[in-house]
């Protein structure tokens, strides 16, 4: 289950882990125009534990995610997709 709420100055994008036990803690993307943040509750230090993301950074990971083994690169200024290295 996931919530998406339109703030101010970025999208907001709550991922709710309901699977079978055991649950991971929630994880919240916040997206702004010059990058994205990702945050998850670490309940082991009691705090919450976040990773910022370039843009670039993030069109990389949507990128990978269907794609198999290898070492790929996205060539600016051209669409069409990742090119294996």
């Amino acid at each position: 289950m996931f919530t998406i709420e339109h703030e101010f100055d970025c999208t907001v994008v709550t991922l709710v882990d309901d699977g079978q036990a055991p649950l991971q803690e929630d994880v919240v993307v916040n997206a702004f125009e010059e990058c994205v943040t990702v945050e998850q509750y670490d309940a082991r230090t009691d705090t919450v534990q976040k990773v910022t993301l370039s843009t670039a950074q993030l069109r990389d990971l949507a990128a990978a995610l269907n794609l198999p083994e290898g070492t790929y690169m996205i060539p600016t200024g051209k669409s069409g997709g990742a090119v294996r290295r």
